[in-house]
Parts: structure tokens; C-alpha cells; sequence
């Protein structure tokens, strides 16, 4: 089954691309009619319009100030002055003034504290959904700084969940609005001996008969006003550090005698400055040369008996960290989002201001159709990440113990690592394609493609790489029987399709996830080494069925409520170019979809349903 274009469709309030010289000074929320479509579906009602206008501000903001201010940071990243001229460790990182200013401009904006706390105004936060695609419209203009913005929301997150109320001080740093007070987060996890093997830590952690508990913090409610935590000295070595000087960093440490492995693994908190003012015993022995996310220093460091706070219960320390982790690799998928809506953004720009032969490059069926694979591509990483996130909002928002909250964590269990994993390869496959848009500017550091292509590469082995995640994929199946809730998931929105616009998609889909069931059939049964060998290939495979699903529901919606059938363009274009087995790679059917719906598919032209009738060909 085909889609057969009667016309091209009507085309209205199409994006004018050539109006731009580039993709900044300009707003990327209202340029980016992807995001708030997922927006729109994803947020409460009652959230919505407040929503809506807090991001259209914090578009201009990220598309203007930022936008130019990153452009400046990645010229002069920071530089660590481990001692001062006495030869006394002083750990001093230095920044440009202007990464400075962009923290204040995303932090008194609430990109941290409107998920946790109420915004001025409001009742209730917006919710770490919320936190997640402020930070994914960041990465717009600069992933390495959505880095310190996701581990300051981690660690608040951890404290939230873990803290008895001794480190209420690091939560409201963490979580403040007001950049004065505001303390950023981190984590040190990574240890050169292990590497992903997390339980192969070797840093210790020697209990002292000292305690802390802050002073002067506003106090969570429900936690007890004279909570202290256990004060420990930790010793060590870790060897990616990133947002080294961070005042909230968490860390990973192994009591006297605990077990082995993960299960021996105790969590504290280990700030940059301990309780009397000074500072820590920890050397921050060098900053990483990095390829990209010039704007985050990343350290090693020596733990030289740093004072550490424990959080919650002792040996406990994998599975608090897990939930900061998943939070992360979330962060992970927006960002490669928010670097695949920026090189997008530069290609289509360029295509409709630079000419060639007499015309503008993006009339040209072959740019068209790489353009049109492009915003494909696009449309298709947001729907699954937003997808993730729900799932990850919906698990904090429901209670423990009831069926939504078991089928929330099923779900998110197997949908985020498999949205860091997909996206984090696509940004850099998408960035890379950008670059050669752009011909040999898009190679030259005055364009920002460059940068994306640099920034991207970091996204596929930040918060753990695609061999990682897919084993974790495997894991979610095995012992959380992740397939209970993701089978009903794609069922669900493959059955509200009734459109024919949308159903020729939905076949091909609804095909390839019973295929889908078959491999996870196989693998249920099969031993232990084949299963890790098509691990990736399934995790591939869930997410293209997944994000097929999500296309075509999409797609319907938008029929229903606006009366436009761009998505079903979008769905049908992402399933046959996924599920199609067609003849000679669909060269001798004689159809162009993408050349005849440019407009639509990259420039966010509607389509009127009507304009769109499917069509049975024979075998």
C-alpha cells in the first residue's frame, strides 16, 4: 500500500526560511512547531498556556543572548588553575564572563527551579518534563552547558527523593530561581579502572565522628527540622569529572567492609567547599582537552580525604544514583533533540538562501528529499524522547504500588535507554549531514555546524554508549517485564488510527511490530550470549516501531484537531522508508513524495486531509 498525492495539498502559514541569514538571532520556540506540538500533547491543561508563553520567552532568550554568548564561550573555554603562585592547591576554574551570563539567564529563568518548586504566580511546579525540554531548547545554542543544567536538576532530584532533610541547604541551592544563591550539580561516577563497570569503584569512604546538618535552608515539608547526615572522608580517583567545581556534586564511594559491586556503593554528597569554609581536600588535577562541550570543564580528580555527606540509607548509593541517571540520559535525548532542531534549522536556512545555477539550492528534488529525510528524522526523535519523558513524569506523578505507577516505570524502563541510545547517534548523523549542507562553511569555525558536530559526538558515550543501553534494554525485559506495558503502548496507538491518510503508515507499521513480538519471543528463549549479541538490533528495532506508532497517532490527532494531515505525510514518508520493502529501492514507482510535499514536511505548510488518498497497488 502506497500514498498516491491527488495535489500537492494546500500550503498555508509555511515558515519563510529565506528571511533568516542564519539560525540565530530569532526565536527557536516559535520557529520550532515540532516542540510544540509535543508540548501541546504532553502538558497538563492546566499547565499549557503558562507553559506556552514561559517558553516562547526563554525561545527568544536561547535564539539571541545565548545563542551569541556560546558562540563566544566555545573560543574561550575555562581554565583550571590547580595551585596559586605559593604552590597551595586553590582548585580555581575560571570562565568567561559570558558563561556567567548565560547562567544567569537560564537559571533566574527557572530552567531548574520550575520543575521542583513553584514558579512566581503558581501553586504547584511545572514538573521535570517541563525542566527536561527548557534544557532540550538550550541545547539549541549550547549542549555543553545543558550538561551542568541537567546534573544541577539530577542532584536535586536525588536529594528530593533520598534526603531525610540534613542537605534541605544543597536542595534549595540546587533548585534556587535567584542566581546568587544558586549551586550547580554533578556527579563523579566514572573511575579509570571501571569505566561503565560502576561496581568496579575503588574510591573509599572513612566514616568520621562528625555530622552535618545546614543551616539556614527554608526546610522541605514532611522532613525532620534537626536531620543531620553522617560526615565521611573520602579517598580516591575519578576520571571524568564534568562541572568539576560544582558546590551539589554526588559521588560514589565504598564503606569499610561493604560488599563488592554495585551493591556495596554508598551515595554523598561532596561539595567544592566543605562545612568550615574551606576548601575540600579533593586536587583537581587537570581539565580534559575535549573534542566538544568546550563550555563544561571536565576534571580529574584526586579525592584527598574530601568531606562528604552521606545520603540516605548506607550501601544504597547504585540505586539512588540509577534514578539521577535516568533523569541524565533523558537530558541526554533532549539534548541530541535540541542539536538536531539547530542543524536543521542552519540547513534550511542555507537551502533557501544560497543559489546555485540560477536557483536557491532547496529547490532542487535532491536537497529537497535530503531535507525532507532531515526533518523526518527530526519529527521522529522528538515523538519518541517526549514519549520517554511522559513516561518519566508519569512515574514520579503516580503513586507506588498502583497499576499506572508499575506501568509508568515499565515503560520508562524501556523507552529511555533506548532515547538516549537512537537520538544520541541521529544528532551526530544529522549535525554531520548539516555540515555538508553548508558546503565548506558548514567545516569552518565562524559556522556554528562545526560546533553541533562536536557537541553531538559526546552524546552517544555521555550517561553510558549504545552497547551499554542496549544491555540495559535487556534487563528492563528480564526483570521488570518491560513488554507488559510496551506491547498495549504501541497497540493503543495503533488502534486509534482511522484516517485513510494515516492508515497505509499504520499498516506498515502494525507489520513490522508483530515482527518486533516475534524477536522478543526469540530472545525470551534464547541464551545468554545471542540475546547480547541482537541486543542493539532490537533496541533499534522498539525504537523505530515505537516512534512508527507514535507517528501515525500523531498524525490522527492532528486530523481530528486542526484539520491537517502534515503529520500523516511525516508518518507515511518515516514507515516506508523504515518498513518498505519496496522494488529497486522505490526508484521504479515513479512517485516523489518528498519533492511534491516539500513545503509541508520541511516548511510546516498545512495539508488538507482530502489532498491525501491512499491507494491499494498490485504485488
Amino acid at each position: 500500500m502506497r500514498l498516491v498525492a491527488i495535489s500537492p495539498g494546500m500550503s498555508r502559514d509555511a515558515i519563510d526560511y529565506a528571511g533568516l541569514d542564519a539560525g540565530r538571532d530569532c526565536n527557536y520556540w516559535n520557529l520550532d512547531r515540532t516542540l510544540r506540538f509535543e508540548a501541546e500533547r504532553a502538558y497538563d491543561e492546566d499547565d499549557r498556556e503558562w507553559a506556552a508563553e514561559k517558553l516562547a520567552e526563554w525561545g527568544e532568550i536561547v535564539g539571541n543572548e545565548i545563542a551569541e554568548n556560546a558562540a563566544v564561550v566555545d573560543r574561550h573555554g575555562p581554565e583550571l588553575h590547580t595551585y596559586d603562585r605559593h604552590g597551595d592547591v586553590v582548585n580555581d576554574v575560571e570562565y568567561h564572563p559570558l558563561q556567567a551570563e548565560n547562567e544567569r539567564l537560564a537559571y533566574e529563568h527557572g530552567i531548574v527551579a520550575d520543575g521542583f518548586r513553584a514558579p512566581p504566580g503558581r501553586d504547584e511546579s511545572l514538573g521535570l518534563l517541563h525542566h527536561l525540554l527548557m534544557n532540550g531548547l538550550l541545547s539549541y545554542a549550547d549542549p555543553g552547558f545543558a550538561c551542568p543544567v541537567a546534573m544541577t536538576g539530577g542532584a536535586a532530584l536525588v536529594l528530593e527523593k533520598f534526603d531525610d532533610g540534613a542537605l534541605d541547604e544543597f536542595y534549595y541551592g540546587l533548585t534556587a530561581r535567584d542566581h546568587e544563591h544558586l549551586i550547580e550539580g554533578a556527579m563523579f561516577l566514572t573511575e579509570k579502572q571501571g569505566g561503565s563497570d560502576v561496581g568496579a569503584n575503588e574510591t573509599t569512604a572513612r566514616p568520621t565522628e562528625r555530622t552535618y546538618s545546614g543551616t539556614g535552608a527554608e526546610g522541605k515539608e514532611g522532613t525532620e527540622a534537626e536531620a543531620e547526615a553522617d560526615v565521611y572522608e573520602l579517598v580516591g580517583e575519578k576520571w571524568f569529572c564534568s562541572n568539576v567545581d560544582a558546590e551539589g556534586t554526588l559521588v560514589l564511594a565504598r564503606r569499610p567492609d561493604a560488599p563488592d559491586g554495585t551493591e556495596g556503593l554508598s551515595l554523598f554528597l561532596v561539595p567544592h567547599t566543605a562545612a568550615d569554609g574551606e576548601l575540600n581536600d579533593q586536587l583537581y588535577r587537570r581539565l580534559k582537552d575535549k573534542l566538544g562541550t568546550i563550555s563544561v570543564p571536565t576534571a580529574e580528580v584526586e579525592l584527598t580525604g574530601a568531606e562528604g555527606y552521606l545520603i540516605g540509607e548506607p550501601e544504597e548509593g547504585f540505586a539512588y544514583m540509577t534514578e539521577m541517571l535516568n533523569l541524565e540520559r533523558l537530558h541526554n535525548a533532549f539534548a541530541s533533540v535540541g542539536i538536531m532542531g539547530r542543524a536543521l534549522l542552519e540547513s534550511k536556512v542555507h537551502a533557501a538562501n544560497r543559489e546555485a545555477f540560477g536557483e536557491t539550492i532547496d529547490q532542487y528534488p535532491l536537497m529537497r528529499r535530503d531535507l525532507v529525510d532531515m526533518a523526518v528524522d527530526y519529527e521522529a526523535a522528538a515523538a519518541f524522547v517526549f514519549a520517554a519523558g511522559e513516561q518519566f513524569e508519569r512515574r514520579e506523578a503516580t503513586e507506588p504500588g498502583t497499576d499506572e505507577h508499575r506501568v509508568a516505570f515499565q515503560l520508562m524502563r524501556a523507552l529511555v535507554p533506548v532515547a538516549k541510545h537512537r537520538t544520541g547517534r541521529m544528532a551526530v548523523d544529522t549535525a554531520s549531514y548539516a555540515c555538508e549542507v553548508l558546503g565548506g562553511n558548514g567545516y569552518v569555525e565562524e559556522f556554528v555546524t562545526e560546533r553541533l558536530l562536536r557537541d553531538a559526538q559526546v552524546l552517544p558515550i555521555w550517561e553510558g554508549t549504545s552497547n551499554i543501553l542496549s544491555l540495559d534494554l535487556l534487563r528492563a525485559l528480564d526483570r521488570e517485564d518491560a513488554h507488559e506495558a510496551l506491547l498495549p503502548f504501541v497497540q493503543d496507538d495503533l488502534e486509534a488510527v482511522e484516517h485513510p491518510a494515516v492508515l497505509p503508515a499504520a499498516e506498515l507499521v502494525e507489520e513490522a511490530f508483530v515482527d518486533f513480538q516475534n524477536a522478543l519471543g526469540t530472545l525470551a528463549t534464547a541464551d545468554r550470549d545471542y540475546a547480547q549479541h541482537e541486543a542493539k538490533q532490537l533496541a533499534n528495532l522498539l525504537f523505530d516501531v515505537v516512534t512508527g506508532a507514535r507517528l501515525c497517532d500523531h498524525a490522527q490527532h492532528a486530523i481530528e484537531a486542526d484539520g491537517d494531515a502534515r503529520k500523516a505525510l511525516v508518518a507515511t514518508w518515516f514507515a516506508r522508508t523504515r518498513f518498505g520493502q519496496e522494488d529497486a529501492r522505490g526508484i521504479t514507482d515513479g512517485e516523489a513524495l518528498p519533492d511534491e510535499y516539500f513545503d509541508a514536511i520541511v516548511r510546516y505548510a498545512a495539508v488538507e486531509p482530502d489532498a491525501l488518498v491512499p491507494a491499494v497497488t498490485g504485488d
